[in-house]
């Protein structure tokens, strides 16, 4: 009793009161790594609120991510993730080198994973665990940014953000890179404060690691570098080497990436030669991002943009320099996102790392709330909102299916033909998901690959006196934006059968 009483007089020297502390003045004696023991860790566990309520959560973020993880069968992104795994690591440099849009660390690490098997679970493994990883890091940079009740907020809003955890559950990239764009952010956020080289060396290692892992993270990093030069100009006018601390950690960056910097480039300029055949354009990348990240769900994204926008402004309050820091960024992503909507195919799911800033706006309302409610209940509450929003979102995707059933529509097609049978994806290249599931050898089927109408034209004149079926998905309005393809379809052949949820199409000849 004396201690926590000793705590409380320490917190109070230290500022804690009139503001909110869930540990009433408890201080961990946990200061540095040296600290680091099983008595300090059990004492801290014990008696802190915060670490108690992020346990909590992370144990949520736990099951949220693993449960039904091997439920749904890949859809086209991820079975393209099995196709590139599988081949050697040089070749899947070779393949990014060679036109690939994502980089391929990712890709490196699935392939290692594939040594423990071959199904949903293990493909989706990592991008489930680096979202529950991701929990604890939301808390980190709350806490870095404002303080501990800013983080545990933004940790729950990651815990059941029915966004992060759709890519916490899909073999792709994305979650990977909002794990090392998380991790960068907290060392620029430590670095700002402290100056040290130490962070910024850091901040570079994990921005290149975040790079790596997706091409658009380099956005994330640009605001972080830009936001830096502003907030330090002063300091910079009086003080060179306070330059020299943050183009220390942008040299590692640069030395990390500089392979992919080139390829990204080439990358560039092919993936913006001709218009994007599908993805969002314009001001529709801005709602749709809102709206994803918050859940799909109108009322949710109201009050969590609503909240967002009371962030900022209270921000600014605390100081200018943390308004700035979340305006800066969101400003900058959603201006580049909206002018590259017009040259590449663009989508919210690039933008994920916004998420960090979201969230964080999100979080630093609730010294509103507390200011006119003094109460502890305050964070609590906003943690509780967050559940209750999210909750109606979750019940539904965990309730059937949420991507592409390719793995019942290949077991329909492997019953329904007979050997001899051509079977024809449209596009072609849907064939990746088709062929993880359906197997032409066992079936002694033919497969092959259509785009456009000739494609298909060709096909049917040649195939003599096969029965032929058609895989169609709605990629084939980006693959022939023209249309005949679908033309070609409706004049010539009938529908026989779909997957679950109506995505996937079979067709044969009419």
């Amino acid at each position: 009793m004396a201690k926590k009483k000793e705590g409380r007089e320490a917190g109070k020297k230290q500022g804690f009161t009139g503001e909110c502390d869930l540990d009433g003045g408890y201080e961990s004696s946990i200061k540095t790594f040296h600290d680091i023991t099983l008595k300090n860790i059990q004492s801290l566990v014990t008696a802190s609120r915060y670490i108690q309520t992020l346990i909590v959560l992370t144990v949520i973020g736990i099951f949220l991510r693993f449960y039904n993880l091997g439920f749904n069968s890949l859809w086209l992104d991820e079975a393209s993730t099995y196709t590139i795994s599988v081949k050697s690591f040089a070749d899947i440099w070779q393949v990014t080198a060679s036109g690939e849009f994502n980089p391929p660390l990712f890709y490196w690490i699935e392939h290692v994973m594939l040594m423990l098997g071959n199904n949903e679970v293990i493909l989706r493994f990592i991008p489930a665990l680096l979202g529950v990883l991701t929990i604890p890091l939301f808390y980190l940079i709350g806490k870095e940014f404002l303080d501990r009740n800013a983080g545990i907020i933004a940790a729950a809003a990651c815990t059941v953000s029915p966004f992060l955890i759709y890519y916490s559950q899909e073999a792709r990239a994305y979650m990977m890179m909002l794990f090392f764009v998380a991790l960068a952010t907290i060392f620029f956020l430590k670095a700002m404060k402290s100056g040290s080289l130490i962070h910024w060396i850091l901040f570079g290692i994990f921005s290149a690691l975040a790079f790596w892992s997706h091409f658009y993270a380099f956005v994330m990093i640009a605001a972080l570098v830009l936001y830096a030069l502003i907030e330090w100009a002063p300091r910079i006018r009086t003080e060179l080497a306070n330059l020299k601390m943050l183009v220390a950690g942008v040299g590692v960056f640069v030395l990390l990436s500089l392979p992919l910097i080139i390829v990204t480039l080439q990358l560039f300029v092919l993936r913006t030669s001709s218009a994007p055949t599908y993805g969002i354009q314009g001001l529709g990348i801005i709602t749709e991002t809102f709206s994803q990240i918050s859940g799909m769900n109108d009322i949710a994204m109201y009050l969590l943009v609503a909240l967002f926008v009371v962030g900022i402004i209270q921000a600014f309050r605390i100081g200018k320099n943390k308004g700035i820091f979340l305006v800066l960024i969101t400003v900058l992503t959603f201006v580049i996102s909206y002018i590259l909507s017009f040259k590449m195919p663009m989508l919210p799911r690039y933008l994920i790392f916004l998420s960090i800033v979201f969230f964080l706006g999100i979080a630093v309302s609730y010294r509103v709330f507390y200011s006119l409610w003094n109460t502890k209940a305050v964070v609590y509450g906003f943690v509780i909102v967050l559940f209750v929003i999210s909750a109606p979102v979750l019940a539904g995707y965990y309730s059937g299916y949420s991507k592409e059933d390719w793995r019942g529509f290949s077991a329909a097609l492997q019953q329904k033909t007979v050997p001899g049978d051509i079977v024809v994806s449209v596009p072609g290249y849907i064939s990746q998901p088709l062929d993880y599931y359906y197997s032409s050898t066992q079936a002694q089927t033919k497969e092959l690959g259509a785009t456009t109408a000739a494609d298909l034209e060709n096909i049917s004149s040649e195939s003599g006196n096969s029965t032929i079926y058609y895989v169609v998905t709605g990629d084939i309005s980006a693959a022939d934006p023209n249309g005949d393809a679908v033309m070609w379809l409706k004049n010539n052949t009938q529908l026989v059968g779909t997957d679950a949820t109506q995505s996937i199409y079979l067709f044969t000849k009419s």
